[in-house]
């Protein structure tokens, strides 16, 4: 039998704001079509832990908001401030000092300045923080899932998801490189855009926003995750004459256990 591929830990942020109906909204993108894991999805902005991250951890005046986290949390977090800056251009920091997160407009300088370097490797996020005098606030994410590819998939990543409030006035872009386009989207909305086809949805991105569709704000948003217990989900895939099911632990709180998603591409 061979032996499992080992997952990659890595993050992802689901970026909320209150929409005009009375709607959660979450930043989404859409993955470039040769990307080789989900493309062409429309997924939340994450991507793995790499090495640079840990190098922010040994610096400490970086970040705020770690007191009391493993090295493994926070590098989670760091991680997915920093894959969220790289692909949406939204930055979930401050100035040192200061207690505000940095406004839309440092924060479009600083992305203008970086953005395009980061994303070709010509500069480290460390070295934009440190430059910029900037702390990470790392207490604006809150867990709110825990995900591992299931065993047999030949990429597999061990996936924490966070929720954070959008800072103010931070509408974030796409890169034009690892996603083509973005969108604020209410989860209702978009889990109806994957039942429609208009959406490609990887399974845990729906069942995260069925669960997130449940609140009407924000805040209500933020509350309800701070209560929650994390129960890791990896999924067990079983072929039927359909496509293959998934089982998942029903504690997770996904509404279910046992699910039929057709064909994985």
């Amino acid at each position: 039998m061979l032996e499992a591929a080992a997952s990659r830990p890595a993050s992802t942020i689901l970026l909320l704001r209150d929409g005009a109906a009375k709607e959660v909204e979450v930043f989404m993108m859409v993955r470039h079509h040769q990307i080789e894991f989900n493309s062409g999805a429309l997924v939340f902005p994450g991507g793995s832990v790499d090495a640079g991250d840990k190098e922010i951890i040994a610096r400490p005046a970086l970040y705020a908001g770690g007191e009391g986290l493993s090295e493994d949390d926070l590098g989670f977090r760091i991680a997915a401030i920093r894959e969220t800056f790289e692909e949406s251009g939204i930055l979930l920091a401050r100035d040192k000092g200061s207690s505000a997160p940095v406004d839309a407009k440092r924060a479009g300088a600083i992305s203008d300045a970086h953005r395009v370097a980061l994303n070709e490797h010509k500069i480290s996020f460390l070295s934009i923080l440190s430059d910029n005098g900037l702390q990470l606030v790392l207490d604006a994410l809150v867990p709110y899932a825990h995900w591992i590819t299931p065993e047999g998939m030949p990429k597999r990543f061990d996936t924490w998801f966070f929720l954070a409030a959008a800072p103010p006035d931070q509408l974030g872009a796409h890169d034009g490189r690892e996603s083509t386009d973005s969108i604020w989207v209410s989860p209702r909305e978009a889990v109806a855009g994957g039942d429609s086809g208009r959406f490609k949805l990887p399974f845990p991105t729906t069942r995260n926003l069925i669960r997130l569709a449940k609140q009407p704000t924000v805040t209500s948003a933020l509350e309800h995750a701070r209560g929650m217990s994390i129960v890791t989900v990896m999924p067990v895939m079983t072929k039927t004459e359909t496509g293959r099911q998934l089982r998942i632990p029903r504690e997770a709180g996904y509404d279910g256990e046992v699910f039929e998603v057709g064909a994985l591409g």
